[in-house]
């Protein structure tokens, strides 16, 4: 009856507004329903088309636009058919040269860079896996696809033996096909180069932070020397005033390399040692009970600051040298951490040490027994 869509909920709300209305106005109320009728309609119609089919659908592959390829073959089958098959496809735009021969391809690929190689598979004028087995040993690194007239089951595996990226035959390959063939070994390779660069980086970056580490551990033992230094100030000067010797005592230790000997006892050094390892993992605040326990040890102990620095650093040297191939920085700095923690633990327990000694516990006497009361009794 309305004439603005199938829905019937929209014709019934159309219907009851017109009876409702006088029969004098229904055209004008007719005309004022119709337009945002329709305009809703519209509306929806365009949202439906918008609206995604499938979210998990995977998106097109697409061709590279333009591809430099170079297409290697001999007298018997020259390579003019084949650009004439490149140019009935238009997916892409390929530049193809052509050579004869092994010497003259030999020369394109060191004077020129390509995006695929194409050979001819011709045995025994131009054998294809001899020729894509020298180039592979050779350093070349081009995506290498074989163009012959045997069946791919014959040849396959043999193609992939020798470093080529596939294997096409003339009968049963498609222009299509072959481009997208190309498509994918061009996108294998340039993903192979970044994944050689990422290793490399990574090397690199694990030698440098093996190369920092090194670094710290020996400015941290020219610490311990400047330490034995303000320790005996005479120690490695034959005469000169003692203001001038302690003014100069880092110059000092780090041209004399005094090695000191680690006297520790070898269960305080395994202690340290798996303390270390562990605080290595768990990290800060995990540990509280063993530092305090490695404080009343040392302390006990009679271990000085500069000692127990230079069981850190033997220690840690150890563990860093054990790492090999892995991150040395994550060890260093949790190392970094463990060494103030034990400072610290080490500083507390000398303090209350010093106040006990210093305040020592005295017994009160008992009511009635006091210094006064002795002195009367005694005189």
């Amino acid at each position: 009856m309305f004439g603005v869509g199938d829905d019937p909920a929209r014709c019934s709300f159309a219907s009851i507004a017109l009876l409702l209305t006088p029969p004098r106005c229904r055209s004008t109320v007719r005309a004022a329903i119709a337009l945002p009728l329709a305009l809703f309609l519209a509306m929806n119609n365009a949202a439906k088309k918008t609206e995604p089919t499938s979210p998990s659908r995977p998106m097109k592959g697409s061709l590279p636009p333009r591809m430099k390829v170079l297409y290697i073959t001999t007298l018997n089958r020259t390579g003019g058919w084949l650009a004439e098959a490149f140019a009935a496809d238009s997916a892409t735009q390929i530049l193809l040269e052509e050579v004869v021969g092994v010497t003259s391809a030999l020369a394109k690929l060191r004077d020129e860079v390509f995006d695929a190689v194409i050979v001819s598979h011709e045995p025994p004028v131009l054998d294809a896996l001899d020729l894509v087995e020298g180039l592979r040993a050779g350093g070349n690194e081009e995506p290498m696809i074989l163009l012959g007239s045997q069946r791919p089951h014959e040849i396959d595996a043999l193609c992939y033996e020798v470093g080529a990226d596939d294997y096409c035959c003339v009968a049963e390959t498609t222009v299509r096909g072959l481009l997208w063939k190309f498509a994918r070994a061009i996108e294998r390779h340039q993903l192979q180069r970044e994944n050689r660069r990422m290793v490399q980086a990574d090397r690199q970056r694990l030698k440098q932070e093996h190369l920092e580490a090194q670094r710290l551990l020996e400015q941290q033992r020219l610490l311990i020397a400047d330490l034995e230094v303000l320790k005996n100030p005479t120690a490695t000067s034959e005469q000169g005033d003692v203001l001038t010797e302690f003014d100069d005592c880092l110059a000092k230790a780090a041209t004399a390399a005094v090695d000191v000997p680690l006297n520790l006892p070898e269960p305080l050094v395994n202690h340290y040692r798996e303390l270390l390892r562990t605080y290595v993992i768990m990290g800060v605040g995990n540990l509280t009970n063993e530092m305090a326990e490695l404080s009343e040890l040392l302390a006990a102990s009679e271990v000085s600051a500069q000692r127990a620095l230079q069981l850190h650093v033997t220690v840690l040297e150890d563990l860093v040298q054990g790492l090999g191939s892995r991150s040395a920085r994550h060890v260093m700095n949790r190392a970094d951490l463990l060494v103030l923690e034990v400072m610290g633990h080490l500083a507390d327990g000398y303090r209350q040490r010093y106040f006990e000694r210093r305040n020592p516990p005295r017994q009160k006497s008992l009511p009635g027994f006091d210094s006064g009361s002795a002195i009367r009794v005694a005189a």
